[in-house]
């Protein structure tokens, strides 16, 4: 009964810590040719569920990615020495990436759109390099939920199982997150936007400074609740138009 208890719990939890993997997906997805886009979805979340399974099967290598490599002259905070890990350097450079890319997104939806039109920057978007920017921050994102399932759970089926599942139900869903972020500019810039939040959370956190995850789930939950009213005027507005 705990380990069913355990599983169920720790389902819920990957699938909303892997919201931000879906929503980066059907960004990156969105700018490939419709034929690809199901196919770079359904890579992207295969490779998510691989990677975090192979890292809940090497569990001392997990641990230790938390112990010191080298220590930088002072911290931030009190001017002290500070160990820096593999973990701390994984989401620094993860944070750096998705900052980038989630402004780069954010430029191209708000200027880049008729600019890059038939352009080579256009044309340089291939199937290869969206799922090679997938995989980076796959990466990224599994080490954050495999950290978690650790401690929510000590049975490793349990961890591995629950893995699954939550990746079965991202591949459900994730067609349909895509296409309604597709069908609604603004909840693309708003999704964007939250890829930037968790971008600044990364590198904080690698400083070991983060923000509670509480408060950035509530805040996007909010701007999500208050973007749904703002979609209902406007489609009563055009309705009465």
């Amino acid at each position: 009964m705990d380990a069913f208890i355990a599983l169920v719990t720790l389902t819920v939890m990957e699938i909303v810590l892997g919201i931000d993997n879906i929503i980066f997906i059907s960004i990156l997805s969105s700018r490939l040719p419709v034929h690809q886009q199901d196919k770079a979805r359904k890579i992207g979340l295969s490779f998510a569920m691989g990677t975090r399974i192979l890292l809940l099967l090497s569990l001392n290598w997990i641990m230790g990615l938390t112990s010191p490599i080298f220590e930088l002259p002072f911290d931030l905070a009190d001017k002290a020495t500070r160990e820096v890990s593999g973990r701390d350097l994984i989401l620094f450079f993860g944070g750096l990436f998705l900052i980038y890319k989630s402004t780069v997104e954010i430029h191209h939806k708000l200027e880049g759109d008729l600019r890059e039109e038939g352009s080579i920057a256009m044309k340089t978007i291939t199937l290869t390099s969206v799922i090679t920017q997938i995989i980076l921050l796959d990466v990224v994102f599994s080490l954050d939920s495999v950290i978690t399932a650790i401690g929510m759970a000590n049975q490793l089926w349990v961890m591995i199982v629950a893995v699954i599942l939550a990746i079965l139900v991202m591949m459900f869903s994730v067609r349909s997150v895509s296409a309604f972020v597709e069908k609604h500019p603004t909840v693309k810039v708003l999704a964007l936007s939250f890829l930037l939040l968790i971008g600044v959370s990364l590198l904080m956190e690698s400083f070991d400074k983060g923000i509670p995850k509480g408060y950035i789930y509530f805040a996007m939950a909010f701007s999500v609740f208050v973007e749904m009213l703002n979609l209902k005027l406007l489609k009563r507005q055009s309705q009465r138009g």
